[in-house]
């Protein structure tokens, strides 16, 4: 399952653990939106591997929370780490986020990190939200901003478009076809909401050295579709070119890399 030069998430499921630290920022974030009260039905769509939900679970131990996904391969990964949390109030099953199958207005809560602008459908996946939230049910959804300013995979794209066939790039443009001004504010009509507001927000991915940030896109396997795809000796040089890329982000600190995404928090 690669479409649209998206990785194969059934495969990179199991290293995706790698990158949740990285994105911690932004589960924290959506989950500070949210009004949890007790016996609240809440909704995790394109939950992968498990997070927010599993979180957002423990801390609300009296609430219900169902995550879904589309790629069978995050879901079971989820499930493993559910089995050793030991949480009966929570579940994951695999389901598209267009094809929900859960009756109109039956979640109090929707959230949603990092996967809208990644549905195959995201109007219809976004109206299916709308549809499964009861009246006055509450929503924060996260999106990556404009491609310049999710700096990592902008850097991967420019040292891959000129390397390999486009259908073997990074999909800069899908990950980040709703950060464009106006654009996920119209998706969020379409779906049906009207009482929304969309912040822009900065989180940063840190690590000792490049070194490290390297070491993460190689065992993770974010890359891999590109890496496979690359002329024999050409993966020093991509390294090289990214290193280059990076030397603009190292501080006193370490590597410190700003991204920025919209979050989209409000009311149906």
């Amino acid at each position: 399952m690669t479409t649209q030069n998206q990785p194969d998430w059934d495969k990179l499921a199991e290293k995706f653990d790698l990158f949740l630290p990285h994105l911690a920022p932004v589960g924290e974030a959506l989950l500070a939106a949210l009004q949890v009260h007790p016996g609240d039905k809440i909704i995790d769509l394109a939950s992968g591997t498990g997070e927010p939900a599993i979180t957002l679970a423990e801390r609300n131990p009296h609430a219900q929370v169902t995550g879904t996904d589309a790629a069978a391969g995050m879901v079971r990964a989820a499930q493993n780490k559910l089995k050793a949390a030991r949480l009966d109030n929570l579940e994951f099953t695999t389901m598209p986020a267009e094809q929900l199958e859960f009756d109109d207005a039956c979640f109090d809560k929707a959230i949603c990190r990092f996967g809208v602008m990644l549905f195959e459908d995201p109007i219809q996946g976004s109206k299916e939200i709308f549809r499964v939230l009861k009246p006055g049910g509450q929503f924060a959804l996260a999106v990556w901003s404009t491609a310049e300013t999710m700096t990592t995979m902008n850097w991967a794209y420019q040292v891959f478009k000129d390397r390999l066939q486009e259908q073997d790039q990074p999909a800069l443009a899908k990950v980040t076809s709703l950060g464009e001004e106006g654009v996920l504010e119209t998706l969020l009509q379409q779906a049906g909401f009207e009482n929304f507001k969309i912040e822009a927000k900065q989180f940063n991915y840190q690590f000792q050295s490049f070194e490290e940030y390297w070491d993460l896109i190689e065992a993770s396997d974010i890359m891999k579709q590109q890496f496979d795809a690359l002329p024999q000796g050409e993966r020093e040089n991509v390294r090289d070119e990214v290193a280059r890329f990076a030397s603009d982000f190292q501080t006193s600190n370490g590597l410190v890399i700003p991204h920025e995404y919209l979050l989209a928090t409000g009311i149906k």
